[in-house]
């Protein structure tokens, strides 16, 4: 298993961390490490935010990005609601191209899409 000391996962990172560097002035982008696995995180700079997260187990060669709109609740707490997921993204290209979709809107219009259908279908 490789772990968060190792130096293939400090390039890995590194390697993302240098590709979005491009939307900094969009994003907060931090990089957290866990037990199983690591994430870069992207918190948008604006009003009603939203944050992607990219996830990397250790144990899998494997990505996944979830994109969460953020709520405050009575002013104070931030919420986090899930609106779009992808899973077993399998090379650094493809989750690029995902991320960038994700950035652009692909999580905005799938949710629309599900209240639009969620609406006229009852």
């Amino acid at each position: 298993m490789i772990n968060k000391f190792s130096s293939e996962t400090q390039k890995e990172i590194d390697g993302i961390i240098k590709k979005i560097k491009t939307w900094k002035d969009l994003f907060n982008i931090n990089q957290e490490f866990y037990y199983d696995g690591w994430s870069i995180s992207l918190k948008e700079k604006n009003v009603y935010p939203r944050c992607i997260i990219i996830f990397k187990s250790y144990e899998s060669n494997q990505f996944s990005i979830r994109s969460f709109d953020i709520y405050l609740r009575n002013y104070q707490k931030e919420e986090y609601h899930e609106i779009y997921s992808v899973e077993k993204i399998k090379n650094h290209h493809d989750l690029i191209k995902e991320l960038k979709d994700v950035i652009y809107g692909k999580d905005l219009g799938n949710q629309v899409l599900q209240i639009y259908n969620k609406t006229f279908s009852e």
